[in-house]
Order: structure tokens, then sequence, then C-alpha cells
């Protein structure tokens, strides 16, 4: 509340008994404070001191000698002498802040709204009593009004966010302009700048505020429309007092607008709307109120641009799509059409490609048929006439014949990625070393070769057969891309780390693996050759030179390996395939033994060995292979044949089944059957042909190992012996 001093402030210091130079000092401060101040005395509340700031306050009305209710009538209405009577009485200080106090200089004269921040600190005598009251305090209008426009501002963005419609944006700017801005009316409309009238569909307005909507000639309401046409921001406090409006001032004021602020909205030079605010009083507008409408015109302009372009991307989007739909019926119509034309012809290059793949599987399995045959047919002739002397060279060649087509048959399955791996902890270097003379001698003298072995490379588990079969596979073919003349072989290894990002380009986990690389200073390749390398039944070999399934096998092998491999080449300047192998943590590398037949091998008294095979001649030839070592033998041509010779209470030590049995029960799911009974019974699986189930240590269980057919008679009794000991060792 505002104070004013009777005298001088400084005059009446000194008039106080004991002051001096100190007083007057102390009176200078209290009139030039910045804070509004003014002393009350007695219970009354009367005005004994106010400095310039209070009076400002109260808009230079006389206070000194006057009491709070009859100087400041508006100061009584609003609750601030109740609030005075309580601190006089309590002796309790009051603090306020961004009180609002609303001060008009005279009866029905324009009210101001100000905010404060003010504190009533009681004054005593010496024996304590309260004598008056210290008034203190900062106008803190700016302030309280710039959080409200800030807030207003962030209530619009919530709003409009939850808008879909332009004229919602317009009407929602006018709404919260006019709560914030406590004006008369607020409203958007577009003009007609020949006719020069304004046409609103809704305004905002406060109550008793007649609306603008329809049509409203602005000529006859004074000039400042040339201002709107000049893009100017319209800002008249008062319609009375600006040359533009004032000689149809009644006229405006008829109509809540004595003052009045315009935005005007101009394209190309040309206006075409207005956001106006008026207000039915005299007002001054700040500085921070025009920066405040300015800023909502833009906004909404802005979200109303947005909205007009979305709405007409929707409205074109939905003609395209009417006029789509003839188009796609047709477009399905043709693609059925096409789609029946590519599926016969995928289906004619499916066949052409089983054709090519059986024609030459039939080729080599038929010539190896005809060599075990004639070679068996001439060993029974040679026997029915007592000739013993060249048995063992077709006995031999018999044999050589199963093992080609045995490795054709590898190929196949590597090629489909169905081969029955037999993974072993592996020194790659080492490994390399043992073929260097081998492969040396197939690339020929022609051909330099080299090996760079990392040190230390780590160890991986893999089919160490296998692995050596690709790797003579890639030199084989890297010396025909060097024929005739012949270049360089490079074999080198490495360890390498994956992160994510080259992890995912080699189509790999993360981690470590180990890198085999084979470069060749051959003819190269296209990218067409490229694209299609590791394609079954591809190559670019002659007629009667390749299957086309040698990279594809290379390919299947690796993948199933956990492994990668890629290829980089260029024509005219050699190839490089880089194959990669997960690391295995351990800390060596065996040898794998040799499998040598030895009949009879020693065999304790009682072991047993249960033989479950569906095919009747292999059955025949396991049986009397283990009977000849001096095991005893049980045998069973299904699962359930098997299971009711263990039900039967012998001692079994041995369980060899085939995987893939007749009848509902294949081998994986006998020996689980069968540890039931014996839980530590030890089995030997035999598979020509494994499913993705069978490949991979999540088939087998601890105690059980797997034999792949053909098999070599020694290999496999070696391995029921090896087993069979491992077991007792364990017990």
């Amino acid at each position: 509340m505002p104070v004013e001093k009777a005298d001088s402030t400084i005059d009446r210091a000194e008039t106080m008994p004991g002051h001096g130079d100190g007083a007057a000092s102390l009176a200078m401060l209290f009139e030039q404070s910045p804070s509004f101040m003014a002393i009350l005395e007695g219970p009354d509340h009367r005005f004994v001191h106010a400095n310039a700031s209070y009076l400002r306050l109260v808009q230079q009305r006389p206070v000194l000698g006057r009491t709070v209710a009859d100087a400041l009538p508006e100061a009584f209405a609003q609750g601030y002498v109740a609030l005075l009577d309580r601190v006089f009485g309590t002796g309790e200080a009051y603090s306020a802040s961004g009180a609002r106090y609303v001060t008009q200089a005279r009866m029905g004269g324009a009210a101001v709204e100000r905010f404060l921040d003010f504190d009533y600190q009681p004054l005593r005598q010496a024996d304590g009593s309260v004598t008056g009251i210290l008034v203190e305090g900062h106008d803190v209008t700016e302030r309280v009004l710039a959080q409200a426009l800030h807030m207003a501002l962030l209530r619009l963005s919530d709003e409009f966010q939850a808008l879909g419609q332009s004229e919602d944006f317009s009407f929602t700017a006018c709404r919260i302009l006019g709560e914030t801005l406590k004006v008369s009316r607020v409203g958007y409309g577009t003009i007609d700048p020949v006719a020069e009238t304004l046409h609103v569909d809704r305004d905002w307005t406060a109550p008793g505020v007649e609306t603008l909507a329809g049509v409203t000639p602005l000529r006859e309401y004074g000039s400042f429309i040339d201002s709107l046409k000049q893009n100017e921001f319209i800002n008249i406090n008062d319609v009375r007092e600006d040359h533009r409006t004032s000689a149809v001032s009644a006229a405006l004021e008829g109509r809540d607008a004595r003052s009045f602020l315009n935005v005007p909205v101009v394209e190309k030079g040309v206006l075409v709307a207005v956001l106006y605010v008026n207000h039915a009083e005299r007002r001054e507008w700040t500085d921070a109120e025009t920066a405040f409408m300015r800023e909502v015109a833009r906004r909404t302009r802005t979200a109303v641009e947005r909205a007009r372009a979305a709405s007409n991307l929707q409205e074109s989007e939905l003609r395209l799509r009417a006029a789509n739909e003839t188009l796609e019926r047709r477009v399905n119509e043709r693609t059925a059409a096409l789609m029946e034309i590519e599926e016969r012809l995928r289906q004619s290059q499916k066949m052409e490609a089983i054709g090519q793949l059986t024609g030459g599987i039939a080729h080599d399995f038929n010539n190896l048929l005809t060599a075990i045959n004639g070679s068996l047919e001439v060993v029974e002739m040679n026997l029915a006439r007592g000739k013993l002397d060249d048995v063992d060279l077709f006995i031999g060649m018999a044999k050589d014949s199963v093992q080609r087509a045995t490795s054709l048959t590898q190929r196949l399955l590597a090629f489909s990625r169905r081969q029955t791996l037999d993974p072993k902890l592996t020194d790659v270097n080492r490994l390399i070393g043992s073929l260097e003379d081998l492969i040396k001698r197939t690339v020929g003298p022609a051909v330099n070769v080299e090996m760079v072995r990392a040190e230390c490379l780590w160890l991986t588990r893999v089919d160490v057969s296998q692995l050596e079969n690709v790797l003579l596979n890639l030199c084989i073919n890297a010396r025909d891309a060097m024929a005739p003349a012949g270049g360089s072989l490079t074999i080198e290894t490495a360890n390498e780390t994956l992160d994510d990002s080259s992890s995912a380009r080699w189509e790999l986990q993360p981690g470590e693996y180990i890198l085999i690389g084979v470069t060749d200073s051959g003819c190269g390749m296209s990218p067409e050759t490229i694209a299609r390398i590791f394609d079954p039944f591809f190559t670019t070999k002659p007629i009667g030179q390749g299957t086309g399934l040698g990279l594809s096998m290379v390919y299947g092998f690796l993948r199933q390996s956990g492994g990668q491999v890629r290829v980089h080449s260029e024509v005219g300047r050699g190839t490089t395939f880089s194959m990669y192998l997960p690391r295995h943590l351990g800390t060596s590398a065996t040898e794998p033994a040799a499998a040598r037949l030895n009949p009879r091998e020693s065999c304790k008294l009682g072991e047993c060995i249960l033989v479950v095979e569906d095919e009747e001649v292999v059955r025949q030839i396991v049986v009397e292979l283990l009977t000849e070592q001096g095991f005893a033998v049980l045998a069973a041509a299904n699962g359930a044949e098997g299971l009711r010779m263990v039900e039967s209470g012998r001692k079994i030590d041995l369980l060899l089944t085939d995987v893939g049995l007749p009848g509902g029960m294949n081998g994986r799911q006998l020996a689980d059957a069968v540890r039931v009974v014996h839980p530590r019974l030890s089995v030997l699986f035999m598979t020509g042909y494994a499913e993705n189930a069978v490949v991979g240590s999540e088939f087998l269980a601890p105690g059980m190992e797997v034999i792949t057919k053909p098999f070599n008679l020694g290999a496999l009794a070696l391995k029921v012996r090896k087993i069979i000991d491992q077991a007792e060792g364990e017990s």
C-alpha cells in the first residue's frame, strides 16, 4: 500500500530528538530507497512517513496524516487493513510474495493492477509494546506478468498439440490471449483488401461484450487499415488520442474498443487477415504484452499453416488412393499372371538343377558301383577256382571305391549343411603345416606355395578331415585359376576379434575367431561370378570337369561349424578366400589316432554290447565284427525290440545304435529310454545322415559319441573299446 509524508522525510527526521547528521542521512536513504516504504502509527494505521516509491505506487494520492482505510479505500476493500490489524494486535510480522493489489487514483477512474512483494514489520517501544508498522516492499508486476505470459505460451503449445482443424488453432489462440491479457475481445478474421472489410467466423469475448462475427467495414472505424496494409503492428492506447481513430472514437467505444492491438497478416504484399485485441477501457499496452501478442500470432500462423498443409496432403493422398485403386487392380491381375509364369519358370529351373545334380551323382555312383560289383565278382570267381593270388588286389579296389563313394556323399551333405561332423580341438597352424607337402605336390612346381602362420594362433573346434578337404579344394581351384603359367599361392592364418559392426557384416556373433586366408595370383573373377560362387551346381569349369558342389561344400561346412567364408577377387589380379572359425578356449590340440583293426583285442569276460540297426546287412556285419573281437552281442532291428532286451535284465556295457530307426522311436529316443533303466550306460550312435538335431554337441549328452557311416571296421572296433574302457575307468 502507498504512503506519503506530511513534510519532507529529512525535515521530519531532523525534528526527532537526538538526531543529527546521522538522522539526516537515514532520512535521505528512506526517501531515495528503490523499494516502497511507509511508516504507520497507532492502531488505526495513520501514515506518518512515505517515500517517493510508495507515492508512485498509489498514483501520488495524499496519504500523510490519514489512515490507510481513509486514504486508500481499495486497500481496505482488498483486505490489507485487516492484515495490518493482525500485525499490530499480535506483534508478528507478515510477508507476501506476488500479492495482487488493484489501485484506483480516483473513483470511477482506470484501475491499475499491480503485484507486490512486501513486509509488514511491527515497531515497538522500549517496553516491547507495538506502536506502529513499517511497510516495505517492491513492485514485481513486470516479473509476475512475464511469468504469466510465459506460462500462457506453454499452455498455447500444449493445447495446439491436441488440435486438428485450422479454425480450432485460431480460436484457441484468441481465448488464451483474452484470458491472459484480461481484455474485452480477441479474434482472427480475413480481410477483403478491395472492399476493406473484416470477415470473422468466431471470436473470444469477455462476459457482456458483443462479438464481431460477421462482416465489419473497417474504413468506418478510422484510417488504421492503411497502416495494416503497410504491414504495421497497430498499438492504440486510447482511440480518442490517436489521429487514425479520434474522429470515430465514439463508434469504436460503442463496440468495446477504446484501446486495441492489431497484428496484420500480409501475403505477397497483400493484407489477407488480422489478429485483433480490443479493450473497452483506456489501456497502456506494455512492451511485454505487445511482444506476447506478436509471438502468439507467429505461433498460431505456423500451426495453422502446418495443419492446412497436413489437411491438403491428406486430401491429396485420398485422391491418389482413389485414383490408384483401378491401377492396383490391374497391377494385381498382371502380377498374378507374371507370378504364374515365374512359378512355371522356377519349377523348370528347379527340375533342370535337380537333373544336373542327379545326373552327375548317378554317373559317379554308377561308376563306383560298377567298380565295387566287378571287384567282388572277380573275387568270387577266383575263390571258386581256388585262385587266391589277386584277391587282396580286387578287395582293395572295392574298398577304394567305397571310400570314393563316402567322399561324394560327404560333399553332398556338406552342401546341404547336414553332414555329421566330428569336431576336435585343433591347432590350425599344425594342421596346415602337415598339409604343406601334399599341397605342393597337388598344385605342381609351377605354383610357388607360401605359408604365413600367425604366432600363438588360437585353437578352434573343427572337424579336421573336413577342414583338410576345404583347404585342398581351395588350393586345387587356385591351381586351375593360375594354369597354365602358374603363379603364387599363399595360405595365412591370424587371430581376429569381431566387434558388433564387423560381426554384423560377416553375419557372425561378436567374439574371437581365427582367420584362414587362401590367396592366389590367378585370373580372378568378375562381380557376376562372385555373386554366384557359392551357389549349388554353379561352376565355371568345362562340362565333365566339375559338379559345382565344391565351394557349396566349403560354405556349408564353415557355416555348420559356426564360421563364415567370403571371397574377394578382381579380374586379372587374383582371388582371396577368407574363412573364419570361432576360437575355442582350450589348452592343447591332439592328433587323431589312426584306426587299425586288431582282431580279438583283449576283451574282458562277459562284456556285452546291444546292437540296434534296421539295415540287416549292416547289422550282421557289425555283429560279426564285435563277436570276432570277443564281445557278447545282442542284436535288434528297431528301438522297441532293443528296449525289450534292455528290460530283460541282461547286463549291457554299451548301446550301439543307428540314429534313424523305424517304428516311431529313433536312436536318441531309445538311448534316453535305456538310460532310465541304466543311467550311466555308454552309447555310440551310428549315422549316415544326420538331421540338424543330430549335429553338434546339443545332441550328444555325456557318455555319448557318434561314428559316421560308412565307417572302417577297425575304427569301429577301436571306438567301442575306447568307450567301454572310459566307462570302466570312471566307475
